[in-house]
């Protein structure tokens, strides 16, 4: 069940005397190292796989440091004991309410983009044994954190994302002041599965597509002749101004309510005309009103 010091709570960093922790955690092979060196670049303290019994001691020691550490990050995953894990959750909550803000981060993956790339970089996997095989070995890790990805206020799926990506999301989420509402709208394909992160998803696939014009098929919707044809189409106008309405009306609920961000995802079948076309326009709109939006692309950036 998901915990009460996690879910969408704001990460700020206002007060000087909060000390905030981030912990990382997820399946190997996801990009956890990766996230937990975007964070050091952000001057979070970063130590990796530190077993959670030792949590609390090396708070105590970071926090009594000369240079008192007010950010800082850890990454823990299934090289720890099974026992550690388990008991996770209430360290968490007890840290919490020393007054600690506390983070939980899952970074996620397939199963069959994890096989694929430790096929490629020819590493073991750490829970890979004498007998059992790699997607075993996953298989097994994934039940080991099925309670901490349950658990955890955000769950990154880097399956379609690469390091540059993921870097950026880490930038976005824990880089400035999460007192305003972020707005993050993203275009994807539905052919390539839904982004998981996703608050709300639309399904642009109703709309004329551009990919059946062979002048406009090589382009984005980006691309001042896809805009034009899609600016030309009332019915793309109708959606358009349709969906604009309706988050203007309930944005301001979620600002309202301790969301710190929200993510936006609109689909077509290939993620590059009319979705990437969209979500140009909602954030242009958007930023009048936010000040802090951004769009993102997962099929062509």
């Amino acid at each position: 069940m998901p915990s009460s010091y996690a879910i969408y709570k704001p990460f700020s960093h206002d007060n000087a005397d909060t000390i905030h922790l981030v912990v990382l955690t997820g399946m190997s092979g996801s990009g956890k190292s990766v996230a937990l060196r975007a964070l050091e670049d952000l001057e979070f303290y970063c130590v990796d796989n530190l077993p959670p019994a030792l949590l609390p001691p090396f708070l105590r020691i970071s926090i009594g440091h000369p240079i008192k550490r007010h950010l800082i990050a850890i990454g823990v995953d299934a090289r720890s004991s099974g026992e550690d894990l388990q008991h996770m959750p209430d360290m968490l909550s007890e840290l919490t309410g020393k007054g600690i803000d506390v983070h939980l981060v899952f970074i996620d993956c397939s199963d069959e983009i994890l096989v694929r790339r430790y096929s490629e970089t020819r590493r073991r996997h750490p829970m890979a044994q004498q007998g059992v095989s790699l997607s075993q070995a996953i298989a097994m890790e994934r039940q080991l954190l099925r309670s901490l990805m349950q658990m955890a206020e955000k769950v990154i799926d880097t399956s379609k994302l690469n390091v540059h990506q993921l870097r950026q999301r880490i930038t976005h989420d824990y880089a400035q002041d999460n007192k305003a509402l972020r707005l993050m709208f993203q275009s994807f394909a539905f052919r390539n599965g839904l982004p998981r992160d996703s608050d709300f998803i639309f399904d642009t696939r109703c709309l004329p597509n551009p990919h059946w014009e062979p002048q406009l098929r090589p382009l984005s919707g980006k691309d001042d002749s896809t805009r034009h044809f899609l600016e030309a189409q009332p019915m793309v106008s109708k959606y358009l101004a349709d969906t604009t309405h309706w988050l203007e009306n309930w944005l301001p609920r979620f600002a309202h309510s301790d969301r710190s961000y929200i993510t936006i995802s609109l689909g077509c079948t290939g993620g590059r005309h009319r979705s990437v076309y969209l979500v140009e326009r909602l954030a242009a709109h958007f930023r009048n009103r936010y000040s802090d939006v951004i769009s993102f692309h997962r099929e062509i950036e």
